[in-house]
């Protein structure tokens, strides 16, 4: 602190007496200058030779880059220390006619070095490979005096585009690896304690859930087990020391809802904490008063995400919270999902001052989708940073062909470094510099979007569905515009190949949607989906991209599916608009629907939004009334696999048919094995006869799943069954 006041004294009389001269790198294409460093660590050597590099690419010339003591006139000096500006920080400093770039830790200096590559040279990098830069054979720089200090110390998107070196330097991003041992940064507790190794021998270490204990890859651990906490220690300590120089660890709970121990013990001290987080808090505390110099992060996340009334974490441990929870068409403060997670942060932040939050802005269930959640970055990362939040994953774009990936990782990695920008000028910073010409018609998109979002009363959230918006932000009026103004950007850019690949990327999201759309209605000219679709095949394959969604389901296997699923058929279903007869009747919120959708020759998709019914923890069954007898041999029911919202596929499906309704004979049983892949599916359980048989009534039994399996995120919990479509052919 000493050290840095003389310097800035110093170099306040040297303004004063104006002998502070500008600092010239390059004269006629010629190098004037050097980069210096005083010694040669690995980030002073990156910082150095990304200045080199795009001081080349602006004038040609080629600045040395040396490792000496010895400074000369013109020489930009990087490395130094200047502690105050913190973690990451910076001071960009002119030193007579010197330049000195000083470092708070960390990557200060790369970052210092960005800073006057963006600031002062006029370089902007906006995506994976994608930066402009001005071409001028003079490079003088005016005297600098500018000190940066992030406001989160850590800073993560999860962005494809960090891909590339230079893009994850430019927008001053980290990656968890590079600070959890091991990489251990989140749902540990089967890595640390393997149920596959510990849980048959000992399945006292594992959850109590409805009446027994359940070991499994998403159980959690009986916190109040002491072997538990010293087994756990001794695989911590040795973790540790097979990662030397690393000195923080996740010990957190496994992903899954209220699959906390239930045991009277684990619940006696939540009930005595007033949350669950009770016994998470005070098992970690033991572990950070065992290993005073590390840090352990934990996990405050669905049912642990509220804060203990009790006891306090202590320094060394670091609260991993997490809004997954909450609504996103308005900022956290404003809707009732997001004032609860507030409240939650207030009372951590009242607790500690070590905080990381996990933030989401992302769609998980279609990721090519759009999501206008823009309006809502700068106020929650402010919120963040107002309850001296340290840590901030934004999780807001992890795929090449997500909703506007590159834009929505821009702004936030700028607002995490600052949030108190203006939100609306780095929009168009961004949009000018990545679509070029076709800026307009985008921006026009998003704030056209954002108003029928906010007017329809509809919510935005993470495993939404266009199909949800089709009567709001996506009705057809609006679907209408939207083409237009991409049909105006495609043409103020049609000459520029790179700028147009720009707007046809971020096009897929409309594209996207408009297929998901024209699905579930009929009426549709089979002709123009057909040609949607193929244009869709066509793009996403061209941008490579990888997902529509957190499941892994590829472009290309959703447009085979698209054409065998929802495009006119030219086979009859004889129980098109049959009634349905409940026997064991669906959740009382899907019975209504089940009335007609289970006869109405619309296909459900990846979500259940629309066309599913579906049963919570219990099997099924119906009688369907052709309304006279027909002649059929064949009985398929279409059922839905999707893990990640706990919709497991039932283990068989019974058949029977009767013409009087009161007689049923056997007509076959389909089995269905059990499925642990995450990509979401759609399973026909499909029973032929040899020959045919006419009946009136088909009775359709369905024997589920019921509970959640050992494997599964849910384990020990009521497992849903969805069904959206009996075929009689």
């Amino acid at each position: 602190m000493k050290t840095r006041g003389i310097l800035l004294l110093i170099l306040f009389c040297m303004t004063a007496v104006g002998l502070r001269a500008e600092t010239v790198l390059v004269k006629g294409g010629v190098a004037q200058s050097r980069i210096v460093m005083s010694q040669s660590t690995a980030i002073d050597s990156t910082a150095a030779h990304l200045l080199q590099l795009f001081v080349e690419r602006i004038s040609g010339a080629k600045l040395p880059v040396i490792v000496t003591n010895k400074l000369k006139k013109g020489d930009i000096v990087l490395g130094e220390s200047d502690k105050a500006a913190g973690e990451d920080g910076f001071t960009i400093a002119s030193q007579g006619d010197r330049l000195h770039i000083l470092t708070g830790g960390g990557k200060g200096t790369a970052y210092g070095v960005v800073t006057l590559l963006e600031q002062y040279l006029g370089v902007n990098y906006y995506s994976k490979d994608f930066y402009s830069c001005p071409k001028k054979k003079d490079i003088v720089l005016p005297a600098i005096q500018r000190t940066e200090t992030p406001a989160f110390r850590f800073r993560q998107t999860q962005c494809y585009a960090t891909e590339d070196p230079i893009y994850k330097l430019w927008y001053r991003l980290e990656e968890p690896r590079e600070i959890f041992a091991s990489n251990m940064w989140v749902h540990t507790f089967n890595r640390i304690l393997p149920a596959d190794i510990y849980g048959k021998e000992h399945p006292e270490y594992y959850s109590f859930i409805n009446g027994e204990r359940r070991p499994g890859t998403h159980s959690q651990w009986c916190l109040s087990n002491p072997e538990v906490f010293e087994l756990a220690a001794h695989q911590i300590d040795s973790i540790f020391k097979a990662n030397p120089g690393m000195n923080m660890i996740s010990v957190s709970q496994n992903d899954g809802s209220d699959t906390y121990c239930h045991c009277d013990k684990c619940l006696a001290i939540d009930e005595e904490e007033g949350a669950h987080s009770g016994s998470l808090i005070r098992f970690v505390n033991k572990l950070a008063e065992r290993f005073p110099d590390k840090q352990f992060s934990t996990l405050a996340y669905l049912y642990s995400m509220k804060p203990p009334k009790l006891v306090k974490p202590l320094k060394n441990v670091n609260i991993m919270l997490c809004d997954i929870d909450c609504k996103r068409e308005v900022p956290l403060t404003d809707n009732a999902s997001g004032r609860e997670f507030v409240k939650a942060l207030e009372g951590w932040a009242a607790i500690s001052n070590n905080i990381f939050v996990w933030d989401y802005g992302i769609n998980f269930d279609n990721v090519v989708a759009p999501f206008p959640n823009f309006h809502v970055l700068q106020s929650n990362i402010q919120l963040f940073h107002k309850n001296h939040v340290q840590m901030h994953f934004s999780q807001i774009g992890g795929s090449r062909g997500t909703d506007y990936a590159e834009l929505r990782a821009f702004m936030v990695s700028k607002l995490m470094w600052n949030p108190y920008q203006n939100a609306d000028s780095l929009m168009h910073v961004f949009l000018n510099g990545y679509y070029g010409a076709a800026a307009p018609f985008l921006y026009q998109y998003q704030k056209i979007m954002l108003g029928a979002l906010l007017s329809s009363g509809q919510p935005l959230w993470i495993y939404d569905s266009p199909v949800s918006h089709k009567h709001g932000m996506l009705n057809p009026q609006l679907l209408k515009v939207y083409d237009s103004l991409y049909d105006e950007a495609e043409r103020a850019v049609k000459d520029d190949s790179v700028y147009l690949d720009h707007v046809r990327l971020s096009r897929l999201s409309l594209d996207y949607a408009e297929l998901e759309i024209a699905r579930t209605e009929p009426g549709h000219d089979p002709a123009e989906v057909r040609a949607k679709l193929n244009l869709f095949k066509e793009r996403t394959a061209y941008f490579g991209v990888p997902s529509l969604n957190e499941r892994n389901n590829k472009p290309a296997d959703y447009c085979e599916l698209y054409e065998k699923r929802f495009l006119p058929r030219t086979e009859v279903n004889k129980a098109r608009g049959a009634k349905v007869e409940w026997i064991l009747p669906p959740a009382e919120k899907y019975k209504a629907l089940g009335d007609s959708a289970l006869t109405d020759d619309l296909y459900g998709g990846t979500t259940f939004v629309e066309s599913w019914v579906g049963w919570e923890g219990k099997d099924g069954a119906f009688v369907l009334d052709l309304g006279s007898e027909k002649s059929f041999s064949s009985v398929s029911t279409d059922f839905l696999h999707q893990l990640g919202s706990w919709v497991l596929l039932p283990k068989g499906v019974t058949y029977s048919v009767s013409s009087d309704g009161k007689n049923y004979i056997p007509f076959g049983r389909y089995e269905i094995p059990e499925d642990r892949s995450n990509e979401v599916k759609f399973v026909a359980a499909t029973v032929t006869s040899p020959s045919p048989v006419t009946a009136r009534y088909i009775k359709v039994e369905i024997q589920s799943t019921k509970i959640c399996p050992p494997w599964h995120y849910g384990v020990g919990y009521p497992a849903w069954c969805f069904t959206d479509e009996v075929m009689v052919r």
